[in-house]
């Protein structure tokens, strides 16, 4: 195992935070890229344990935290996620995913950083299509990933782009399915969701975390130079079923308005299955231990 630096983006978001702990503990020399105004304080003890570096949004500022750091790996998890985008939020929405992903491409020529793990998402294949993009942020993904074939072919870096679904986990601070159900129950709230039928794919925190570290143990020896892989449960169900599951594991039952919303437009009705599974990696928390440790 290599003993050069590791660089992680979005080190201060649920999955980034969960990944830093994760490689602090296996014992890598961890170093986390944010911005100035990133709230470091979901990172507890581990901010002691790792290196930050502050990035002043320029593409100089970026080639001069690698020359810094000289990162053997990056762990590429930073992104601006948006379901429906809107004008107030377009630019950001352009410049967290592509400008600021190409950034880092960039910089790693200077400091010969070759390999990748970057983050990509099943909406990038609504109706199971090879590339069929459910909104503008899946989109704004595979323009980087398309950009990343530049940087494959011309300069010989080594991608794995893990392809996330529907992450949870305990202290989850984003509102999502999970946060949401859980703050119903607490408070007994009325929650207003759609008819309930479509299939989600829920991938608990630890594998999660467990496909990144798998991905950075496999991109030096692959001999493809960008491999594409989803995170999945392989096992969906209907959003209905989770909630039944949720309701009976937390002993509660959720005041729900069935199909008082409508489905969103492009909602995913069945989960993208046509993706590779990564070598070495399957899932070992099921939806109902997820379940159980999230509470």
């Amino acid at each position: 195992m290599t003993s050069k630096p590791v660089l992680v983006t979005g080190g201060t978001g649920f999955v980034g935070s969960h990944l830093v702990r994760r490689l602090i503990a296996i014992g890598l020399d961890v170093h986390i890229l944010v911005r100035a105004n990133s709230e470091l304080s979901v990172l507890g003890d581990s901010l002691d344990a790792c290196t930050v570096h502050v990035h002043d949004s320029s593409l100089q500022g970026m080639k001069e935290i690698f020359l810094d750091v000289l990162p053997s790996h990056v762990f590429h998890l930073a992104s601006l996620f948006v379901s429906e985008h809107n004008e107030s939020n377009f630019r950001e929405l352009v410049e967290s995913n592509i400008v600021f992903s190409s950034y880092l491409a960039e910089a790693m020529l200077v400091s010969n950083t070759r390999y990748l793990i970057n983050t990509g998402t099943s909406w990038q294949h609504y109706n199971n299509e090879n590339y069929n993009p459910v909104n503008l942020y899946a989109a704004t993904k595979q323009a980087f990933d398309d950009i990343l074939k530049y940087y494959v072919e011309a300069h010989d870096i080594k991608v794995v782009t893990l392809a996330l679904f529907d992450t949870y986990g305990p202290d989850d601070p984003r509102q999502k399915l999970f946060s949401l159900l859980r703050q119903a129950a607490l408070h007994q709230a009325v929650l207003d969701m759609s008819p309930g039928e479509q299939l989600i794919d829920m991938v608990y925190i630890d594998d999660v975390v467990s496909a990144f570290y798998s991905a950075y143990q496999i991109v030096a020896e692959q001999t493809v130079g960008h491999s594409y892989y989803g995170v999945s449960s392989s096992k969906p169900i209907t959003l209905k079923s989770f909630v039944a599951i949720f309701e009976q594991i937390a002993c509660t039952q959720i005041n729900i308005n069935w199909g008082k919303r409508k489905y969103r437009a492009r909602e995913v009705m069945m989960p993208w299955d046509a993706f590779q599974t990564l070598p070495g990696w399957k899932p070992q928390i099921s939806i109902e231990n997820g379940i159980r440790l999230s509470l």
